[in-house]
């Protein structure tokens, strides 16, 4: 689903009390019986406003009538959803005119945005269930837990945790974006003058950027979480060379925390060797850079790699709690008892890590992936031998996947939407 702000401008304030009345039914009702929206709206020209402001909504296709149901009702689309969001974080002041689209993913859409004042900004739209949705249906179990079987819903989850996330680490000195605001499923943030790791090919500080993202995993790991997505397409490098954003001293910004875990997860040490496998994976196939496990010779722990006594970091050696962020955000494994959204977000995010390790929206080059495919990396040896890096398969088995992301890119004319708002493809 792309964002198109065609018509908010031509929604006056009856229509903007109806939609957010359809989206407040929403919340105990599929479909949101008319005379409730009325109720809800509280128009005080009464039901023919209403009725008016319903069917105006439903041919720009912001609510839907669903067939077959037993009473008249509404439902929120996405397009709507989207509307009342963005309508917010308007209102607070924080945006005044979306830009382009930057990339479309596999759980989210992200846009170029300005502020009032000129500032660029970054818009994050979370859109969970996009990708094989019949899959996914079947396959997670926690789409019949309540809500859970609302990806709108579940996308308003992951929105807030990632705004809960970034907000906790960039108030405790982490790399990573400002926040600025939070609505429904979408998330504002600071723009980086940067681009991702996924395009660097030269850098004149290989070792010491291998070092820094390694500390950077260790540091969140003593302050309680685990990324659990740590890899070259979630890590920004700084450039600085957009003069119309500001000028940064950081290396690097790390972005996407929705996924993030407690160390207290019972995975915990799972998806921190994962982790800690995609940034040695991405150094070793693109800079040929490979640090031994252990030197012996060197006696420097306050770093990883060349130089330092070792060259990954290791869950039971190096984590060493010192903070407790994953209780204050209620990071998924967390000791204390969870609630009934939170229990819905940890299975989305569950199913999305196992669903698979790697996103890559455009592909290497053709040279760079024959290359990669000749490469065959020996399995993980003991912990006194000196340990390879299994290479994973980079061509992405689900084709249907592909064909949708490249339906959403570029219009193709087969793509359908389902009952629930997800992406399907006509054969």
């Amino acid at each position: 689903m792309k964002l198109d702000t065609t018509y908010m401008r031509y929604l006056n304030q009856d229509d903007w009390k109806v939609l957010q009345a359809v989206e407040r039914g929403s919340f105990n009702h599929e479909v949101v019986p008319t005379k409730l929206i009325a109720q809800l709206a509280h128009l005080k020209s009464g039901m023919g406003n209403t009725n008016k402001a319903i069917s105006d909504l439903a041919k720009i296709n912001l609510i839907s009538r669903l067939r077959n149901a037993s009473y008249d009702g509404y439902r929120i689309t996405y397009n709507g959803f989207d509307y009342v969001a963005l309508k917010t974080i308007h209102q607070h002041g924080n945006i005044e005119e979306l830009e382009h689209t930057i990339g479309v993913g596999k759980e989210s859409d992200i846009y170029s945005c300005k502020t009032k004042e000129g500032e660029k900004r970054v818009l994050k739209i979370h859109r969970l269930g996009r990708v094989s949705f019949r899959t996914v249906r079947n396959k997670r179990d926690y789409l019949k837990i309540g809500k859970g079987g609302s990806w709108m819903y579940l996308s308003k989850l992951a929105a807030q945790k990632e705004y809960e996330f970034m907000s906790i680490l960039y108030h405790n000195n982490f790399d990573v974006p400002k926040p600025f605001d939070c609505s429904r499923h979408q998330v504002l943030m600071e723009r980086i003058n940067g681009f991702p790791m996924k395009q660097l090919y030269e850098y004149k500080e290989v070792e010491k950027l291998y070092s820094e993202l390694m500390k950077f995993i260790v540091k969140l790991g003593n302050q309680g979480l685990i990324h659990c997505d740590y890899n070259e397409y979630n890590i920004m490098i700084v450039d600085n060379k957009d003069e119309d954003l500001p000028k940064s001293d950081k290396r690097f910004v790390v972005i996407d925390f929705p996924q993030c875990i407690s160390i207290e997860h019972p995975d915990a040490e799972f998806y921190f060797k994962r982790d800690v496998d995609c940034v040695r994976r991405f150094f070793k196939r693109r800079f040929k850079y490979s640090p031994k496990k252990v030197d012996n010779s060197m006696l420097d722990e306050e770093g990883f790699g060349t130089g330092f006594k070792y060259g990954y970091p290791v869950f039971n050696r190096d984590i060493k709690r010192v903070g407790d962020l994953d209780i204050q955000v209620k990071a998924s494994g967390y000791k204390r008892k969870l609630n009934n959204e939170d229990l819905e977000l940890q299975g989305a995010v569950k199913s999305m890590n196992v669903e698979d390790d790697e996103w890559d929206s455009e592909g290497e080059d053709s040279e760079e992936s024959e290359n990669e495919s000749d490469v065959d990396y020996a399995e993980w040896d003991s912990e006194e031998e000196e340990e390879e890096i299994s290479e994973e398969d980079n061509v992405d088995s689900d084709e249907e996947n592909e064909r949708i992301i490249e339906a959403l890119s570029s219009g193709v004319g087969n793509l359908k939407m389902d009952a629930l708002g997800n992406y399907i493809l006509e054969e």
